[in-house]
């Protein structure tokens, strides 16, 4: 067969594969086509042997004839040491990408990415690439690491051994070769709409919530969460709509012991005194399309304890500028507003969004509420005086007769006002007088 081999980025990826599956360092829906891309976590080696955990991020799209999508496949894996970041590298003469359904052998070689179609998704094959390696720079010359492969099948060759757990040395250039990595995929198909549905397992009837009853134990009315969780997975599955598809539900483990915790109820070693009721969420996943669902599950205990709901601290604050509401994301949520003046109840702290901005989150009977104010519309921004500047009330009149002097620090509110006369003015004063200065005087 011929080979088909392109490098894409020295930095981060080079895409490789066997023929006819092609590469790219864009996962595409290109017929045949092999991905294999690097991304790397800041990691720091110490001076003696350190652990480090690979973390592949495999997929493979199926082909669907039917509606003219061609099969693709990319592979990326990351590899953590406490703060090098290290780039897996592919060898452009050797480096081979193959795909095996089944055990890993010639036998059960994939040997045309086209041959997994729709009827293929929910099965697991193997992605094989061989001649990688990793790139912990010059600073770790001659280390020792140990290589920590996933406990779902993966596994790695070095040295002749094979396994998902080795000792490797780094070389004078803190590069240490591998002779082949083996990933475990699952394909996909993605162009399939169907969706996951829950359903009882006592009368095989879809639900939309669930309920389950537990007694707490004698020992002070406590309860584990391993037991909370094992009962509701006995009590609901979840399939998709084609063959049976039998959905995966993630562990809900930390669900349960986040909505314990919003009840202000403690776990430790996931033991806590059970309350009365309380509800928690369990996911489940399509293993055809990736398709989710979740299903709200309460939980009574009859013999459980009365809990008052954990509320979050707040405090009333007065609105200095017109305030939008936005989300965790600085995305701005509706089109209503707080108006000047009015006060609301927000968080006790500012939190700081990835845009640099401070907002406070808006409380609401006791409980925070996904919504954010922008904190400078409430406690305003420090700003300096490039010029000596008037204080107005309007485009034409001043508010009074202060002069604030070059250099002095004033508190602004919200965004600039544009007056009757173009220009724009920031509100100050911590009150509701009409007094405003100039934008250009703080430029």
């Amino acid at each position: 067969m011929k080979k088909n081999l392109r490098i894409v980025s020295v930095a981060a990826a080079a895409l490789l594969a066997v023929a006819p599956v092609a590469a790219s360092a864009v996962s595409t829906v290109n017929a045949a086509a092999v991905t294999t891309a690097t991304k790397l976590d800041d990691v720091k080696l110490p001076s003696s042997n350190a652990a480090v955990n690979v973390k592949p991020d495999v997929s493979l799209n199926t082909a669907v004839p039917s509606a003219s999508i061609e099969a693709s496949i990319s592979v990326s894996f990351t590899a953590t040491v406490d703060g090098t970041t290290a780039t897996a590298n592919f060898n452009p003469n050797k480096t081979k990408v193959s795909l095996y359904k089944g055990t890993v052998s010639d036998a059960n070689k994939v040997t045309d990415l086209q041959d997994v179609t729709s009827a293929d998704a929910g099965t697991e094959y193997k992605v094989g690439m061989n001649d990688v390696s990793l790139n912990f720079g010059s600073q770790n010359a001659n280390k020792k690491v140990t290589l920590t492969f996933p406990d779902n099948g993966s596994h790695f060759g070095y040295n002749g051994k094979d396994g998902r757990s080795q000792e490797v040395q780094l070389d004078k250039d803190g590069v240490v070769n591998l002779s082949y990595v083996i990933f475990p995929v699952t394909a996909k198909d993605f162009s399939n709409p169907a969706v996951v549905t829950w359903f009882d397992s006592t009368t095989k009837a879809p639900v939309k919530a669930g309920s389950i009853t537990l007694y707490a134990g004698s020992d002070a009315g406590k309860m584990n969460v391993a037991q909370v969780a094992a009962k509701a997975k006995s009590s609901y599955f979840a399939q998709g709509a084609v063959n049976k598809d039998f959905a995966s539900i993630a562990d809900p483990t930390n669900n349960i012991k986040e909505a314990l915790k919003a009840m202000n109820v403690d776990v430790n070693n996931g033991w806590f005194v059970a309350p009365k009721s309380f509800t928690f969420n369990m996911t489940a996943t399509s293993n055809v399309n990736d398709a989710t669902a979740t299903l709200p599950v309460t939980v009574s205990v009859p013999n459980g304890k009365d809990v008052t709901p954990a509320t979050v601290p707040s405090q009333s604050k007065t609105i200095m500028h017109n305030a939008y509401f936005y989300d965790k994301d600085a995305k701005r949520v509706g089109t209503d507003k707080v108006t000047r003046y009015n006060t609301v109840t927000v968080a006790m702290n500012k939190t700081k969004f990835s845009n640099g901005i401070e907002y406070y989150e808006v409380i609401e009977n006791g409980k925070a509420t996904g919504k954010y104010i922008n904190a400078d519309n409430i406690d305003g921004t420090k700003r300096t005086l490039k010029h000596n500047a008037y204080v107005y009330r309007s485009s034409k009149k001043r508010a009074n007769k202060v002069v604030l002097k070059k250099g002095e620090t004033v508190t602004t509110y919200g965004g600039s006002y544009t007056f009757k006369n173009g220009k724009k003015y920031y509100k100050i004063g911590n009150d509701t007088k009409k007094t405003y200065v100039k934008v250009a005087n703080f430029d």
